[in-house]
Order: C-alpha cells, then sequence, then structure tokens
C-alpha cells in the first residue's frame, strides 16, 4: 500500500510540474485583454421546393460550391408542360375570336355610319316636304338598331380580350410553377447536405439541400458578465484559429445574448452575478469572407479575444495577419 501511494504522489507531482510547464509556456495577455476558445459557424439555409413532385435529378454535391440563381435540383414538369400546351392553344383560339369580333365590329361601324348618312339626308329631304314622315321615322330605326349593334359588337370583343387576359394569367401562373420546379440557390453558399435524391417524391415545403451561407461566418464564444457588460456592438475581436494558428484573424461583436446561459433564472450574490456567462458572436468580415471563401470551414475551433475597452491596444501577438 505504501509503495502505491508513493508511485500515485510522484504521478501527481510530475502532472503538478507538467501543468506548470505548459501554464508558463502560454503567451501572457496584457491587461484589458480577454481570451476564450469557440469554434466557427456559418448562417444555415434550408432549400426546399414550393410545389410537390417527383425528383428528376440532384445537380450538386456535399461540399460543392454555388452561386445564386444556379440550379441545385430538378422536379419532373411533364404535366405542366402538357398543361402549358393546353394554355398555350387557348390563348390561341381567344386570340382569333377578338380578331372576328373586331372584324364585326367595324362591319357594324361601316353599317351605322351608313345608316346616319341615310337619316341626315332623308331629314333633309322631309324637311322640304319631299318625303313623308314614316321615311324619316325608318331611317331613325335603321340608325338606332345600326348603333345597338355596334355595342354589342365592342361589348363581346371587350369580353373576349378578357378572356384572353384571363388566359394569358393562367399561363403566368403556370410558368411560375414551372420555374418552381428548378430549385435555385437563393445565395452564394457551400453545399452542407443533400437530403434529396433522385425518384424521391417531396411535398411541398420537402428539403432539398442544405447550404451554408459564407457571406455570414462567425465563431460563437461564452463571456462572463463582468467581461460582457463593457463590451460594444460591432467592436473589434481577434481570432486565432487552431488549423492556422499563424495568422490571426480580424472580427466584430455582432451579438450579445440578452440572457445568460447555464445559470439560474434569479441570482442573489454578487459572486452569482459575476459567473453569469453570455452568448457572443464575432463576425468575420464579409469582405474577407468572399475573398477567402474557398478556404472557410465552419466548425474549426480557435481562440478569440476581445477588449475591456476600445482605448486598449492590441498586443503585437495579435496584430491581424492573413494568408
Amino acid at each position: 500500500m505504501a509503495t502505491k501511494a508513493r508511485i500515485f504522489g510522484l504521478m501527481a507531482v510530475v502532472a503538478a510540474v507538467a501543468g506548470g510547464i505548459w501554464w508558463w509556456s502560454q503567451p501572457q495577455l496584457p491587461q484589458g485583454i480577454i481570451s476564450t476558445n469557440g469554434r466557427l459557424e456559418a448562417t444555415q439555409i434550408e432549400v426546399a421546393t414550393k410545389v410537390a413532385g417527383r425528383v428528376e435529378e440532384v445537380l450538386v454535391q456535399e461540399g460543392q460550391m454555388v452561386h445564386r440563381g444556379d440550379v441545385l435540383a430538378r422536379l419532373d414538369n411533364q404535366q405542366l408542360l402538357a398543361k402549358q400546351a393546353e394554355l398555350q392553344s387557348k390563348v390561341e383560339q381567344a386570340m382569333l375570336a377578338v380578331e372576328e369580333a373586331k372584324a364585326g365590329a367595324e362591319q357594324r361601324q361601316s353599317q351605322l355610319t351608313l345608316a346616319q348618312s341615310e337619316l341626315k339626308r332623308i331629314q333633309a329631304l322631309v324637311a322640304k316636304k319631299l318625303l313623308s314622315q314614316d321615311k324619316l321615322d325608318q331611317a331613325k330605326a335603321q340608325f338606332d338598331s345600326a348603333s345597338a349593334a355596334l355595342k354589342l359588337a365592342n361589348a363581346s370583343t371587350e369580353r373576349l380580350l378578357a378572356s384572353v387576359n384571363e388566359a394569358k394569367a393562367a399561363q403566368q401562373e403556370l410558368q411560375s410553377l414551372l420555374d418552381d420546379t428548378q430549385i435555385r440557390a437563393p445565395g452564394n453558399g457551400r453545399v452542407q447536405y443533400k437530403l434529396a435524391q433522385a425518384g424521391e417524391v417531396l411535398a411541398a415545403g420537402g428539403r432539398v439541400v442544405t447550404l451554408l451561407d459564407l457571406s455570414d461566418v462567425y465563431m460563437t464564444v461564452f463571456l462572463p458578465a463582468d467581461v460582457v457588460g463593457k463590451l460594444g456592438m460591432n467592436e473589434e475581436a481577434r481570432l486565432i484559429l487552431d488549423p492556422i494558428p499563424n495568422y490571426v484573424v480580424p472580427a466584430k461583436v455582432s451579438f450579445i445574448a440578452a440572457d445568460a446561459q447555464f445559470t439560474p433564472k434569479s441570482v442573489e450574490t454578487r459572486d452569482a452575478r459575476d459567473s453569469l456567462m453570455f452568448r457572443v458572436k464575432l463576425a468575420i468580415d464579409p469582405a474577407l469572407l468572399d475573398k477567402y471563401q474557398e478556404k472557410v470551414k465552419t466548425g474549426v475551433r480557435g481562440m478569440a479575444y476581445v477588449r475591456d475597452s476600445a482605448d486598449t491596444p492590441w498586443p503585437a501577438s495579435l496584430t491581424i495577419s492573413l494568408p
């Protein structure tokens, strides 16, 4: 038993010495600089279908970079294409009917012009006592009839024009549905997950792929209340990522949680309040992300550094350094 106790004691001493060596090997931060650790994350976009249908093909692979408007997948659209041809035929028929109605209206206009001319001639003759009143009454009746026929022809033309517009609106609606069978990228990003395969039948809203928005990359960290209380939005921060420890990446405070994490809802003592941890996002500049888009990886862990005051200078070890 004594031997075992001596062995455990020796192991404890070795561990303490190793821990001390590790501690003293770490770079000491100047006063006012606070460090913590976290990992890179990015906004996820769930790209889904707007209409139900069978997946004809998925055109992207996981890890592939895509740009706004790129077609990610296609749904089967054969039924919609057949409906489109049917609507096109209806539009053409309606337009022919409109042309016929316009020709009829022109004919009615000619008849009205003739009846009006005849009425004026007879009115002049009746005024000179060369024709009887009966002839004038007949001319007026013919004029009124021609006028009514023209109004009816014009109304018929307007009704047929409305039918054409209705058919064209149906065409536009159908074209919108056809466009929705082309699942396009809403923005630039990287395909994280491919969630559907060719042949699957998806309901409206069925997810097809998950994109990472590489214009919105940030590190999530947790900081104590006394540090968060001094932080302001858009204040500078620095990131050093584990895979590239020789580079210092600039960032800014983009979000500070209003509620503490991992603590009771109410605390009474100052020590307990000081131990509250708040979630903070440190966002990387979108212009910088665009420049290094191919190299951006999420899930990468690293160290984050913030200042308790904007007047606190950054140490030389945290001077911005990029590839």
